[in-house]
Order: C-alpha cells, then sequence, then structure tokens
C-alpha cells in the first residue's frame, strides 16, 4: 500500500506536501484561533507538518492518515524532532472512508479530495468525525483564469477545465453543500514555486545517486519536462488555497 514512486521520490525532500509555505501553514494555525487540547483529523496528511507544528505552537493533538509509507515514517520523525510526539499519531494506511474514533474539533483534507472522489465527498467523510460546532478544512486548487482550451488544462496537470473551478464558483460551492466559509488561506507565487522548484534539485540528487536504477528514465523525462510545462501552465492559470468550513 503506497503512492506511485514517483510522487515518493519527487516530493522526499518536502516537509510541506502543497503550495503553503510554513509561514503560510502557521498564518492557517493562527487564523483558525485553535486551542489548546483541539483533536485534528487530517486525511492525506503527508510528512505531518501541518499536526506536528500546530502541536508544538498551539497546543493540539491529533492523528494523521497518509498512503505513503515514506511520508509517514517522515511524519514520526519530524514529530519526535519537535517534541509532540505524545500528541499526534501517523498511521500509514488509506484514508479513503477513515473515521476517527473519537471526535474531532478540526477534520482536514489539505490537497487530497481523491479520497472522497472530489470535494462535496471529501466533506462528507470530513463530517463524520467533526464534533458539533467544528470546522472542515479542505484544500483544493481553482483556477485563476479559466483555461482556453483542455489542452492548457491538461497542461496543468487536471484531465479537463471541468476538474476544478474558479475561486468565486468554489467558494459559492460549498455554500450550496451547506456550508458557510469561516476563513481561507491562499498559495501565492512564492509557494507556488517552492513547492514545484524544489522537487527538481530533489530528482537531479536522485538520479545522480541511482544512475542504474530501472526508473531513472520516468525521473529523467519529468526532469526534462517539468519546468516548462509548471511555468508555462501551472504558474498561470492555477491558483490553491485551504477553506475552513462549518455547518450551517
Amino acid at each position: 500500500m503506497d503512492i506511485p514512486r514517483i510522487f515518493n521520490i519527487t516530493e522526499s525532500a518536502h516537509r510541506i506536501h502543497n503550495p503553503l509555505t510554513p509561514e503560510k501553514l502557521a498564518t492557517l494555525g493562527a487564523v483558525l484561533r485553535l486551542e489548546a487540547g483541539t483533536r485534528v483529523l487530517d486525511l492525506g496528511s503527508g510528512s505531518g507538518e501541518m499536526l506536528c507544528t500546530w502541536a508544538c505552537g498551539y497546543g493540539i493533538s491529533g492523528i494523521g492518515v497518509d498512503l505513503s509509507q515514506l511520508f509517514s515514517e517522515h511524519a514520526r520523525l519530524r514529530a519526535d524532532e519537535l517534541g509532540v510526539a505524545d500528541r499526534v499519531k501517523f498511521i500509514h494506511g488509506d484514508a479513503a472512508g477513515y473515521v476517527a474514533d473519537r471526535k474531532v474539533g478540526v477534520a482536514a483534507c489539505v490537497g487530497a479530495t481523491w479520497i472522497g472522489g472530489g470535494v462535496a465527498g471529501t466533506i462528507e467523510l470530513l463530517a463524520k468525525s467533526l464534533s458539533p460546532g467544528g470546522i472542515i478544512l479542505i484544500g483544493e486548487p481553482y483556477w485563476l483564469q479559466l483555461p482556453q482550451t483542455e489542452e492548457v488544462a491538461r497542461g496543468c496537470l487536471a484531465h479537463s477545465i471541468s476538474d476544478f473551478l474558479t475561486l468565486p464558483d468554489l467558494i459559492a460551492s460549498f455554500g450550496e453543500l451547506g456550508y458557510d466559509v469561516v476563513e481561507m488561506v491562499l498559495a501565492d507565487r512564492e509557494g507556488w514555486d517552492r513547492y514545484e522548484a524544489a522537487k527538481w534539485l530533489t530528482m537531479r540528487r536522485w538520479l545522480e545517486a541511482n544512475p542504474d536504477d530501472d526508473f531513472a528514465g520516468e525521473v529523467r523525462a519529468q526532469l526534462t519536462f517539468e519546468p516548462k510545462r509548471y511555468v508555462t501552465f501551472t504558474r498561470e492559470y492555477l491558483g490553491w488555497g485551504v477553506f475552513a468550513l462549518m455547518a450551517r
């Protein structure tokens, strides 16, 4: 049980597996007005930076679930490094369908809404773990500008234009699902650059260390292709944000 190998390679040096910078991640914790002792569930927790830094900075406790064995191990090491291993637990497993055994004050899926088949299904899944009056966090891409063609959408690694909404339409969609948007923190271009460009050095270092690996050809192809693809498409067309929701 694991994610595709290419992601374990390209994001192996990442602490945050989305376009939020550490500063934006800290801002997200601050604007949520987290109180010490709040329980947080993070589905698709990656390398655990959100739970670990919030446990350290705001005194929360929580559980993270992620399909990557490598990232889950990184999360446990990060918890040890920050001295919060007694407050946060990381499970290597499939977050799809995961429901906490105790209700939480914050239920999050920050950038992995495929676990619920999309935004609506993921919100429905997170709500099963949420205490009354709790907050759901959804991290999701949106179009900064609508692509003129389906080819442009595919250049942003979408299957089609319909995969994502514009920011106004995404905000409206939460209301249609019966939720108020009570906060949001949006990634900026610097965050996108740090998320995407960091992969390129990681891939180059991996290729230098693993020249005879059977997977080297795929990594080389991605390193050759990705910088131009990113600056041509994703950087110009795609936004990303975390949205805090409360049921009406």
